[in-house]
């Protein structure tokens, strides 16, 4: 069975464009937040949020011009949320992609 490793290039593959990425950035946290407010009986803005969020997402897949990930397979389902959050994390901190798992800076000669 592939390690997590494998699908998150397979799922970082399938989400290039820019926009696409915006588009998860924003619904992926947005369906999350649906749930929650489903849970806690805010059924209106439950609802409103989840079915916004999965909109974000096709229309991201209609822009980049692919199915979404979990047409492959459900554990796409939680991928998508882990790859969302190293997106974010990499933004935020700065890094370069390529350089997320870099611990040390490099070594200078």
């Amino acid at each position: 069975m592939p390690g997590l490793a494998h699908y998150m290039a397979q799922y970082d593959h399938q989400h290039g464009s820019p926009w696409n990425k915006l588009l998860h950035g924003i619904g992926i946290p947005l369906i999350f937040a649906g749930i929650i407010l489903l849970v806690l009986l805010r059924w209106r803005w439950g609802v409103s949020c989840f079915v916004g969020g999965w909109v974000l997402l096709f229309v991201g897949h209609r822009v980049e011009g692919n199915n979404p990930a979990f047409f492959q397979g459900a554990i796409y389902l939680l991928v998508g949320p882990i790859w969302v959050a190293k997106e974010i994390w990499t933004f935020l901190s700065g890094a370069r992609r390529g350089q997320e798992h870099d611990v040390l800076p490099p070594k200078q000669s």
